[in-house]
């Protein structure tokens, strides 16, 4: 796989990755708002809604992915949502599943994979037993070239061949009503047929497989699955 910008799909030049921590027991309760008046409240708004999903490993985490054309797009679809009347209408039954919301990066695309959802891409109505693994490392100098030298020809040997790769695009925050991570990070996004074959992978990876590890189920109605 080459290392280029052009790879990328004009679809989402710039993308939110998003997790919130959520009160105990309520997460169902937020993926049913979410999936029944998010999903297509924010993509008529301008947005494309890529993939939410279930955290493994924490019962009170939902994290999901949102892409935009543009930076000026960016602001200018938030404003139509925020100020909106879908979220009007929900945003206070959704706030009140939520402990933290803040925990955003704001992200560009180096590569987006072929099986990457297009936003013209149907949302499904069914379960999903795949897993998508999202590992968010700390990209201190020199990392991404350690990742795509080193750790991807790993990945690509044991099968694994990335749905996304992003990392943090050096950009003001242009709606700060939503804050966002101060980080430098390179995120990755793989998919495993089912725990199984995830495991196998994550044994095999080892100490490598540093940072944030994300070990998430897609919703009903996530496109990236």
């Amino acid at each position: 796989m080459s290392w280029l910008a052009r790879e990328v799909n004009q679809c989402c030049s710039v993308v939110d990755l998003r997790q919130y921590t959520l009160h105990p027991g309520r997460r169902d309760a937020l993926i049913d708002l979410f999936d029944e008046h998010f999903v297509e409240g924010q993509e008529v708004c301008g947005m494309h809604i890529a993939g939410q999903f279930r955290d493994l490993d924490d019962p009170d985490r939902f994290v999901w992915l949102r892409g935009f054309h543009s930076l000026e797009a960016r602001a200018e679809a938030l404003k139509s949502f925020y100020y909106g009347p879908i979220w009007r209408e929900h945003a206070e039954a959704a706030n009140a599943t939520m402990l933290d919301s803040d925990n955003a990066l704001l992200l560009e695309p180096i590569h987006l994979g072929p099986d990457y959802p297009q936003p013209t891409a149907p949302h499904p109505t069914s379960p999903a037993s795949s897993v998508i693994a999202g590992i968010v490392h700390p990209a201190a100098d020199g990392f991404e070239d350690h990742f795509q030298h080193d750790l991807l020809p790993i990945l690509t040997t044991l099968g694994v061949s990335p749905l996304a790769i992003f990392r943090t695009l050096p950009a003001e925050n242009n709606f700060p009503a939503l804050p966002l991570r101060d980080d430098t990070v390179l995120v990755w996004l793989a998919r495993f047929a089912d725990d199984a074959a995830y495991g196998v992978v994550r044994g095999e990876l080892g100490p490598q497989w540093a940072g944030q590890e994300l070990r998430l189920r897609p919703t009903e109605r996530s496109q990236l699955r």
